[in-house]
């Protein structure tokens, strides 16, 4: 059974080294997609993003995001990776690596799980300035809410021998 690997950490991330633990022996995999998500400097006026988490309910949610992607996107592998802690800009935050034998059950796995860690998974940002003041926590958005509820009127494709990469 494929289980996702999860890790939340305050250390930055090697996507290089975690794309070849995903991968590294494996002949089975087709496709491979990752996203790296980045604190943007939001046009030169942040200087970093704090986030905070409640440890182990943010692992137990992580874990029951990614055990519903491999299973609707019948993926071989998925390693998501989120840190926290103060994050400068242009460092990296999050990382989704899902591995499928399709290309499409690949991306559509990552894009499932980055939906639903945006609005699912017990996580709080907070905005610090570039002219040393101390911003207000991130209010959820209705974008990220919208791009989650999609997946439950999506049909579930397909995924298998008969789709090319």
């Amino acid at each position: 059974m494929v289980r996702p690997f999860i890790r939340v950490c305050r250390e930055d991330f090697n996507t290089e080294a975690e794309t070849e633990a995903l991968t590294a022996g494996r002949k089975d995999i087709g496709a491979l997609v990752a996203f790296t998500g980045l604190c943007r400097d939001e046009q030169g006026h942040l200087d970093a993003l704090e986030l905070e988490h409640y440890p182990g309910m943010a692992e137990a949610e992580l874990t029951r995001i990614g055990d519903d992607a491999i299973a609707r996107f019948s993926l071989l592998g998925l390693r998501v990776i989120h840190r926290y802690g103060r994050i400068a800009a242009g460092e990296r935050i999050v990382l989704v690596i899902a591995a499928a034998s399709h290309r499409q059950a690949a991306f559509d796995g990552a894009n499932f799980v980055m939906d639903f860690l945006k609005t699912a998974a017990p996580f709080w940002k907070k905005e610090h300035s570039k002219d040393g003041r101390s911003g207000t926590w991130v209010a959820a958005r209705d974008a990220d809410d919208t791009a989650r509820e999609k997946w439950a009127t999506a049909p579930r494709a397909q995924y298998g021998a008969q789709n090319s990469l």
